[in-house]
């Protein structure tokens, strides 16, 4: 995939040259060119920020470098790129919109900084407006670092292992199973013993009956959203009656 991201602080993104994002960078699985609306200002002092019209508080970051700094950054990209401006307005960013943005190949990222954007940028240059949650950031590379990251887990041969990304919490809809490594004993705690028995259906069982109780536990939204088989709810059914006898991380 080919990301461009218009930002002030290019920067930021070295941060992206470290772990499972550095190796696909590494690996050409991924390209992430910075465009900086600074390096396109037209005077002397490189000013990238100017007063909203009707006064108020903040500035509003300049059309004209923000302007041309999007327009060579979607020349850049191989294919016409999604236009995705960072916002606390936008639609919610999860699992399953990283899932289809990895179709697109091609995203350039608008970061925005101080009070905002013009809105006529929005009309006229912006697809889409993306948001990753309910609270205001300083700018938006830190919501365009999340997407970047979210996205590159899924593409082939980005992980370790081929059925990592598949099985990470929320891409079946559910949250991850509990996992155990050596000892098998810690602080009193003993490693269930279905995990140790070698039987690799029961252990998927178990896995699978973990998710649904995990989920049913900590995000009981995600349940309302997934249409769970006969079998999924006889599971989720006895992982709440294991719960209510007080008995946890059952073997069976």
């Amino acid at each position: 995939m080919w990301f461009g991201v218009v930002t002030l602080f290019p920067e930021i993104f070295t941060a992206l040259q470290s772990g499972i994002t550095g190796r696909a960078i590494e690996e050409k699985l991924i390209h992430i060119a910075c465009f900086n609306p600074r390096d396109y200002t037209q005077n002397k002092y490189r000013n990238v920020d100017d007063r909203p019209y009707g006064g108020g508080p903040g500035m509003i970051m300049m059309t004209q470098p923000l302007r041309d700094a999007i327009h060579t950054a979607k020349e850049s990209a191989p294919a016409s790129p999604a236009v995705i401006y960072l916002s606390p307005q936008g639609k919610m960013f999860n699992q399953k919109t990283a899932e289809e943005w990895i179709t697109k190949k091609n995203i350039v990222f608008v970061a925005g900084r101080y009070e905002g954007i013009d809105e006529r940028i929005l009309q006229t240059e912006i697809d889409e407006e993306w948001s990753i949650g309910n609270y205001v950031l300083s700018g938006g590379e830190f919501a365009a670092l999340v997407m970047i990251d979210a996205m590159t887990r899924l593409l082939p041969d980005a992980l370790g292992h081929k059925d990592s990304a598949a099985k990470d919490s929320l891409s079946s809809g559910l949250l991850k199973y509990p996992q155990y490594t050596r000892p098998e004993v810690l602080e009193g705690l003993a490693v269930p013993d279905v995990l140790l028995s070698g039987n690799h259906a029961a252990i998927e069982r178990w896995r699978l009956k973990q998710s649904l109780g995990k989920t049913w536990l900590k995000r009981p939204d995600l349940l309302q959203e997934k249409k769970l088989t006969k079998d999924e709810l006889n599971l989720l059914m006895e992982f709440v009656e294991e719960q209510k006898n007080g008995k946890c991380n059952s073997s069976n």
